[in-house]
């Protein structure tokens, strides 16, 4: 382990190559490597420049793959005043297990009173989780990056498919500024990315990983103590994180990237396409006269699913094939399948009257009541559509 002092020395040295181009190398080499093989990759690349980021979750399983390189590494985390009990103790045992200095990060205590004295302590339940996040969390993380040119993190694609479908094992970050500042100062490396939930655990049980005793209680992702709580079997990790908002809100901004003006007109040229998608036969095309007389039927004749959609949404291109399969398999028993392409012109009354957060929105309008049902879920394969239908109408 090296001092702070001398770490923040060499990271603010310019890197000797672009990031770009360190991330097209690594990634071109990553086509078949494990988790073990990229950690040593990063940690070879950037050595004292780099750092773990350690949320005293199941994450600690980067930990154990960098002492595992033999080579020197830094874990820092963020303590942002609101952890459980249990995560200050996985910290303490971390330390100790592994004979590490964890580097803690804080938040400026100035900003969290003028925050927790004007609003409350609980104001994320009731104006969104992005404000106090942005104070605890994103801003302290931002200052510690702009001392390293790189960091390690442990998403993986199967932890939501909402919204981490699309994680690199390396990256050009698309949020934060590393060392040399600027846009793409910061290289990103995902070890754990093609990893499965399963495999991770197999790992920290066979190494004898000290983790979390909230693991044991059915937390799965563990941020802090308001804004986490237990999963039930069958649901994503995440769902237990801010279960109270949007799936697609599901991110503390640590790992979102930035809408920049090119990409906001990328945004705008995508939702002039006339591409469709949900082309199967038993899928029906909607308008609004549509789906307001089935949302002002007072009694439905049939059960009617509907997909509020934009084509060139990846997540709605995603749940595709999963839709339609649905669809073949559920058409013949009586249930109508429908799409509503609710971006351009419809997105503004969509929101207003359909209860559209995000795309993809399913709507489900059971025979025999009013209204609607809106899917809760980030699931949205054949079987848990399928799941979903039965619940409310019965088996099928």
């Amino acid at each position: 382990m090296v001092s702070r002092g001398r770490a923040r020395a060499v990271a603010r040295a310019e890197p000797s190559h672009s990031s770009a181009s360190i991330v097209t190398s690594m990634n071109a080499s990553f086509a078949n490597a494990n988790a073990l093989e990229i950690m040593d990759k990063a940690l070879e690349q950037y050595g004292e420049t780099i750092a773990i980021a350690f949320s005293g979750a199941e994450d600690v399983a980067l930990i154990e793959y960098a002492r595992a390189t033999g080579r020197r590494y830094r874990v820092f985390s963020l303590d942002t005043g609101r952890l459980n009990p249990e995560t200050y103790e996985l910290f303490d045992k971390v330390e100790k297990h592994f004979k590490i200095k964890i580097e803690y990060c804080f938040p400026n205590a100035d900003e969290v009173k003028a925050l927790v004295n004007e609003k409350g302590l609980f104001s994320f339940y009731e104006d969104g989780h992005k404000e106090c996040c942005g104070v605890r969390k994103v801003k302290p993380l931002r200052e510690k990056l702009r001392t390293l040119n790189a960091w390690i993190t442990g998403q993986r694609k199967d932890q939501s498919p909402g919204t981490r479908n699309e994680v690199p094992a390396c990256q050009v970050d698309p949020a934060f500024e590393g060392a040399a500042g600027g846009v793409g100062s910061l290289v990103k490396f995902n070890p754990l990315t093609d990893v499965t939930s399963q495999e991770v655990w197999d790992f920290l049980r066979v190494m004898g990983t000290p983790v979390n005793a909230l693991h044991a209680q059915g937390y799965v992702s563990i941020g802090c103590a308001p804004c986490t709580r237990p999963v039930l079997p069958g649901q994503q990790e995440r769902e237990g994180r801010w279960w109270w908002e949007d799936a697609s809100d599901k991110e503390c901004g640590l790992h979102s990237g930035n809408l920049t003006a090119e990409a906001k007109a990328v945004q705008d040229a995508r939702e002039a396409t006339e591409e469709d998608i949900f082309k199967n036969s038993n899928v029906r095309a909607i308008v609004r006269a549509d789906i307001e007389k089935l949302k002002n039927e007072p009694k439905h004749a049939e059960t009617t699913i509907a997909v509020l959609y934009a084509p060139w949404c990846k997540f709605c291109k995603r749940m595709q094939g999963g839709y339609e399969q649905a669809a073949e398999r559920l058409t013949p028993k009586g249930i109508k399948f429908a799409k509503f392409r609710a971006d351009r012109d419809e997105k503004d009354w969509s929101k207003e009257n359909l209860s559209l957060e995000s795309f993809p929105t399913v709507l489900l309008f059971p025979k025999g009541r009013s209204g609607y049902i809106k899917l809760g879920s980030e699931r949205r394969d054949a079987d848990s559509l399928e799941i979903f239908i039965e619940s409310i109408v019965g088996k099928l």
